[in-house]
């Protein structure tokens, strides 16, 4: 849970952004269970811009090929100690630091030839491989893993980043096409280091269940979608994705359905104009219920000191955030459309619900408690408004014998998320 530079500010932030989001993340989210602040693409780039990359980037690189950040953006790395200062800032708010990363080896340590660190005498021309290169981003040429050197390169650059004080590594273009050997390389180079940095693989497009064990084995987490956008359709794609990936979240690893791209995400952006998220406020809870019912990773991805506070609002809530921490078994459980229904156990006998309209009218329905996994007696509380009701049967079409029946009215792409206990 935390949050991450790029809805907002593309390849373009600095370091006064930065801290400037650790700070309110610190002092009005971490309560709820936010704790990583994540710096996205091209902090070595100082001439990174709005919308888009530049192709022959002037990027900051030290003498063994790897980049490092752009003082000009960063000024407390001008001193070579890349973002050790702000990692330190940022842990002394409580928090985690996470930094985003590229496959590969840059175009301009190729150029350049510059030596690996412990390579054996070995430069980044040699181990590079321009067969296979990101399609999107114009920095990076491959690694050739057959050549020794190449996993000096991975090692050179973990152990910079541990000895920074990095928490968090957010790693590209490594599932699309799938990265086998770069996934490994660097999961072998992270465990040397000795630090726990978490290992966060992306983008998700076309990603199979084949792949779960080997993601398991090697990251904490990985994308299962492209980049999403505060567009309905964007979400609703979402729907069927977590209800594949869903019961496969746990403590070996957490399919991520990407950024929340929720509050001022447009400012210096890389897709669209300055803006706040242009989400309906029904769309904003039915967004944060499918990730949170899913259990999937949590980056915010809105400039948080101006984001609108009816946003903030729903990001405080520690009551929707403790069903992302204690459900358990997540899954669907039904999906006539327009309705979808999820179902959870918890951790202490509680359980929890959601239910979904993702069609374009109200729809008011009574739902078999049955159906969501929920006894016919005890109290049903919607943790975004606080509304309780006691659950009792009651003789209703389309509900059970013995069931509790649950009238529920959902607005256009709208949504509940429920939390049951046993009655006082």
């Amino acid at each position: 849970m935390g949050w991450n530079s790029w809805d907002c500010y593309g390849t373009s932030v600095t370091e006064e952004e930065v801290l400037a989001n650790a700070e309110f993340l610190a002092e009005h989210l971490a309560d709820a269970g936010w704790d990583t602040v994540v710096i996205d693409i091209d902090w070595s780039d100082p001439t990174a811009r709005a919308h888009g990359y530049n192709a022959d980037a002037p990027l900051a690189i030290d003498a063994w090929g790897r980049l490092i950040p752009d003082p000009s953006r960063f000024p407390s790395s001008a001193d070579g100690s890349g973002f050790t200062r702000i990692a330190e800032r940022v842990h002394a708010l409580g928090l985690k630091l996470g930094i985003h990363i590229m496959r590969g080896i840059p175009r301009i340590a190729a150029d350049r030839s510059l030596p690996i660190l412990g390579g054996g005498g070995a430069t980044a021309a040699e181990v590079a491989d321009a067969a296979n290169v990101c399609e999107w981003n114009p920095d990076m040429l491959g690694l050739d893993h057959t050549h020794p050197a190449a996993q000096a390169y991975m090692d050179s650059l973990a152990q910079m980043y541990a000895d920074w004080g990095i928490d968090f590594l957010k790693a590209d273009d490594m599932l699309w096409p799938y990265q086998q050997a770069d996934i490994e390389s660097l999961s072998r180079a992270v465990t040397a280091t000795g630090r726990d940095i978490r290992i966060s693989l992306s983008p998700g497009r076309d990603l199979a269940l084949t792949r779960v064990d080997h993601l398991r084995e090697h990251a904490t987490m990985w994308r299962i979608c492209d980049d999403l956008w505060d567009r309905w359709p964007d979400v609703l794609a979402n729907f069927s994705r977590f209800a594949r990936w869903a019961p496969f979240a746990g403590p070996e690893g957490w399919p991520d359905g990407d950024m929340l791209p929720l509050g001022r995400i447009g400012i210096r952006a890389e897709r669209g104009e300055p803006r706040d998220d242009a989400l309906t406020p029904n769309e904003r809870i039915t967004l944060l219920t499918l990730w949170i019912i899913a259990r999937s990773p949590l980056m915010v991805g809105g400039d948080l000191p101006s984001s609108d506070p009816a946003v903030i609002d729903l990001l405080r809530n520690r009551e929707a955030m403790a069903v992302l921490r204690d459900a358990r078994g997540s899954r669907e459980v039904l999906r006539e459309d327009p309705l979808i229904l999820w179902a959870a156990d918890g951790v202490s006998g509680e359980r929890y619900a959601a239910a979904f309209n993702v069609g374009e009218e109200d729809l008011h329905v009574t739902l078999d408690g049955g159906q969501l996994g929920l006894p016919a007696e005890g109290v049903l509380r919607e943790v975004w408004s606080g509304a309780e009701q006691p659950l009792a049967h009651r003789a209703a079409r389309g509900v059970a014998p013995g069931a509790a029946a649950i009238d529920v009215a959902l607005p256009p792409h709208g949504a509940r998320l429920w939390r049951w206990q046993p009655s006082a």
